[in-house]
Parts: C-alpha cells; sequence; structure tokens
C-alpha cells in the first residue's frame, strides 16, 4: 500500500503487490504455526527422593531440582553414559519363613496392603524387585527342618518322601501373592543344609555332605525347582549353600570349595541340564574374606561351565572382593546377596553404612543384586529356630502395628527407580560423596548419592550437558531422577 499511495497505477500496482504476497502468505502462516504450537523439547525439573534421619526425613518425595549451574567451587558429579557396566536384577530381600509367616497371618485386606506397598512399581510404592529364600529352613524359620526329613536311622535315596511341607502353610502363599502383583520378581534360593540324613553326621547343625549322597541332593535341588514350578513360582537362581564356611548356625552345613566343585562339576551341572532346568547356579554365597573360595571353583572349566557367577556377604572383608573376583573371571556375574541390620537398630548409623557398603558398594563393584537380611520380624526378633539368630531386625517390625526399619529405607532408596534391566553408568567420586549411577529400560538417568561427611555438602551433578545443583545433610541420601526431554507445545 505504500508503494501504491499518491502513484498514477495505483489499482494496478496494489495488485502485482497482493498477488505477490498471496505466493508467500502459507509460508508465513506455517512459520506462525510452528512458533505457536509445534512440539519442542521439554527439560523437566530432576526428581528427588530423600532419606534424612536428622531431619526426620525417610524415603520421601523433595521438590523438584530445577536444572542450572552449580555454585562455583563446588565438587561435582559427573555421569559418563558412554561408561555402561553391569545389568541390575534387582534390589531387595531375604523373604525367610518366619517372615512369610507373619505376613501371611495379617488380616487378608492389611496383607494385601503392605505386599502391594513392599512390590508394586507403579510411582507410589517401593517396588521392590528380587527376593532370596531358603530351601527348606533358615535360621529364621520357627524350627529346623527340610523337604525330605526322616526319623533316625532312616534314609530316603529315591526321595519318595520329598514335600515342601511346613513352607506350603505361609512362604508359598506368600510368593504367589507377590507374584500376582509383579509377575517379573527374580527369585534367588539356597539351602542352609541339605536333610540330616544326607550329612555325614545326621544333624540339622554343621557337619557336610556325604559323597556317596552327591547325587541325591543334586536331584533334590531339581525336585525343589520343579515342586515350585508346579506351585507357579519360578526359581531364577540357586546358590548352592548358605554360608559354606559357618558350622555354627542352625540349620547349617559346611562344603569347603573342593567340595562343592565336585558337586557342581559331576553331579548339580548335569541334573539340571538333564532335567532342562534354566534355573542359573551360584557358588559361594559367604563373606567377602574368602575370595580363594570361589575362585578355586571357577578356575575348574568343567564346572565353570555350569555357574552363573558368586554370591557374597560383608560380615567380614571388603566390598572390593566382588571386583577382584569379576576381574579374574569378567563372564562370570557377581551378587550381594545378605546384610544384617542388628537389633534394635540405629536408623541414622545403620542407613549410612549399608547404603555406602551394600547399595553403592555392591553396585560399584560388579554386584548385579542388593539384598538385605531379613524382609520381617516379630516384636522379639523372631521367629527364629533353637540357635538361630536371635536379635535380627527385620526390615520391617510385625506385630499390633507395623514399623518399618532401616533396611525398609536401604532399600527403598534404590529399588523404586533403579529398576530391572537398568545398566549402572560411570560416575566421578568426589571425596565424601559415594554414588552410584544408572540409565533405565525407560531411558532414565538415576542417581543414588550419599553425604559420608560430618559436615552438610553441596554439589553439583552433571550428565550429557544437563546441570544441576543438590545438598545432602550429614548421614543424607538422595535418589535423583533426570528423566528424558518430553515433547510439548511452546508457548507463543
Amino acid at each position: 500500500l505504500r508503494a501504491c499511495r499518491g502513484r498514477p497505477a495505483a489499482p494496478q500496482l496494489l495488485r502485482e503487490e497482493l498477488r505477490n504476497f498471496s505466493k508467500i502468505a502459507p509460508l508465513i502462516t506455517l512459520a506462525v504455526l510452528a512458533a505457536a504450537g509445534s512440539p519442542r523439547a521439554a527439560e523437566p525439573a530432576v526428581e528427588t527422593w530423600l532419606t534424612d534421619q536428622a531431619a526426620s526425613i525417610l524415603f520421601r518425595k523433595q521438590p523438584d531440582t530445577p536444572y542450572g549451574a552449580p555454585a562455583a567451587g563446588a565438587p561435582s558429579i559427573v555421569i559418563d553414559p558412554a561408561a555402561k557396566y553391569q545389568e541390575i536384577d534387582g534390589f531387595g530381600y531375604t523373604l525367610t519363613g518366619g517372615s512369610a509367616q507373619l505376613i501371611q497371618a495379617l488380616p487378608p485386606a492389611r496383607r494385601e496392603a503392605l505386599l502391594k506397598e513392599l512390590f508394586l512399581s507403579d510411582g507410589t510404592n517401593i517396588g521392590v524387585s528380587y527376593l532370596r529364600v531358603s530351601i527348606g529352613a533358615s535360621d529364621l524359620d520357627d524350627k529346623a527342618f527340610s523337604y525330605d526329613d526322616m526319623p533316625p536311622g532312616k534314609t530316603d535315596p529315591d526321595l519318595a518322601n520329598f514335600d515342601l511341607g511346613q513352607h506350603k502353610a505361609a512362604l508359598v502363599p506368600v510368593l504367589k501373592q507377590i507374584i500376582a502383583l509383579n509377575p517379573s520378581i527374580k527369585i534367588l534360593a539356597v539351602p542352609w543344609s541339605a536333610p540330616a540324613w544326607m550329612k555325614a553326621i545326621p544333624g540339622t547343625v554343621g557337619s557336610s555332605l556325604k559323597g556317596a549322597n552327591f547325587g541325591v541332593y543334586a536331584r533334590y535341588f531339581v525336585k525343589y525347582i520343579q515342586a515350585m514350578k508346579a506351585e507357579g513360582i519360578n526359581i531364577d537362581a540357586v546358590a548352592v549353600q548358605n554360608e559354606p564356611l559357618n558350622p555354627d548356625n542352625n540349620p547349617s552345613m559346611v562344603m569347603p570349595p573342593a567340595k562343592q566343585k565336585l558337586f557342581i562339576r559331576d553331579h548339580l551341572g548335569p541334573a539340571f541340564a538333564q532335567a532342562g532346568l534354566k534355573t542359573r547356579i551360584i557358588i559361594y554365597d559367604h563373606n567377602c574374606d574368602e575370595t580363594a573360595y570361589p575362585l578355586s571353583i571357577l578356575s575348574d572349566p568343567r564346572a565353570a561351565a555350569y555357574i552363573d557367577g558368586s554370591a557374597f556377604h560383608l560380615y567380614d572383608g571388603d566390598i572390593s572382593a566382588l571386583t577382584a573376583v569379576h576381574d579374574a573371571y569378567p563372564a562370570k556375574n557377581v551378587y550381594f546377596t545378605e546384610q544384617w541390620v542388628g537389633a534394635p537398630g540405629d536408623m541414622a548409623g545403620d542407613f549410612r553404612w549399608h547404603v555406602k557398603e551394600v547399595v553403592i558398594g555392591s553396585v560399584r563393584n560388579w554386584s548385579r543384586t542388593a539384598l538385605e537380611w531379613n524382609l520381617a520380624a516379630d516384636p522379639a526378633y523372631g521367629p527364629h529356630t533353637a540357635g538361630g539368630c536371635d536379635a535380627c531386625l527385620g526390615a520391617l517390625t510385625i506385630g499390633k502395628e507395623i514399623t518399618r526399619n532401616p533396611a525398609y529405607y536401604i532399600i527403598a532408596q534404590a529399588s523404586k527407580f533403579v529398576r530391572p534391566g537398568s545398566v549402572r553408568l560411570g560416575s566421578t567420586l568426589p571425596e565424601g560423596l559415594p554414588n552410584a549411577a544408572f540409565l533405565t529400560p525407560a531411558g532414565e538417568l538415576v542417581l543414588i548419592v550419599l553425604n559420608d561427611g560430618e559436615k552438610p555438602a553441596a554439589f553439583g551433578v552433571e550428565a550429557a550437558g544437563r546441570k544441576f545443583a543438590a545438598s545432602l545433610n550429614p548421614g543424607a541420601a538422595g535418589t535423583y531422577v533426570l528423566r528424558a526431554p518430553e515433547a510439548r507445545p511452546a508457548a507463543i
């Protein structure tokens, strides 16, 4: 219009300018619409979950942490998404026979609510993803028994009397309820002892497996896995013997490494193969101070062919033992399967030590699992066998009320967001800030950080070009969830 104003041929010029404008108008329209409503990456804030005993915060969601540069000079945890380590199978507990007995005795509605809280992964509950159970009794059953007990002086080499027995009353029903809530949960099973009549000195405490019974004991494992399968319970893995160097528990059985190697190589492995079982075989399942035990078994190629990996506890030794075994045999997995909290418990001290050593320490040393002992006990720390642990504080105390104890929060700090199939990533270790980072199957980055110092700690986190600032009080732990950017319309 400005070009046409005051000129003799204004009408003709105006028509030409309008024709030119009509050619570019659709492009202008698309540009306006794109700016107003097209999808673009929106950077969500970091979801933060905190346990800070000093502030009376027990695994609670905090206000989201916005992205932004941390304060100058603050230590920084740098996550390297390109540095990928082991896959995670899960975080959880030993579901002892006593734990199951207490849970099964709850009124149905209360039991259902508790199991949902523990085992559902729906954004609300803690999503326990791995369980360890005993084959026969552990010391946290109300009495010692196997699945093929015989009168004194009698034997059953054909296993004609094999039966899940007492565990059909509580352990099996509770496992079925858990599987209904979480069908993908993995279960590791381990005996505290062979049936007494199979041992050199018959009895539930100590002694060792008679060589003549290696074959029948291998069939005992097969019958157990098949019996559980018939109940709808898949046993993902078995450990050959709980604490094979401990002769004092009730039940218990000594199994030196040479015997465990022969048992697996010549009997258990072939029996599983003949029965077509896919259940993995795990060795050792004892403390971190005796790495020679698993290493000596893995050094035998014929035995190692049947073995998935080695399991560890931390009542002695150093958690770095897992890396030593992994580095010697990197094709074999390592697992962390048991650590107790002693009664009456100390939330601040127990939480700090277990998050550092069990949750962060084990996975930074290649473990695919981190399991606490045990899921539940009553107010008197029972049930337990005569001579069994009388001071084991469960993750839950189940009495008139249900109390959540240190192990509940220790596992929740990881299990809720580090789902099975997550992969551990590389992350730097500033002094006093032990941490572990993961990439989840959903594409989220999860970082667990503990302040292991004695003063409040401010720090930064950097991952894939994103940065944020955080702080933790002494002994506090944070789980930080960095969600993938979402596509959403931008404002005009």
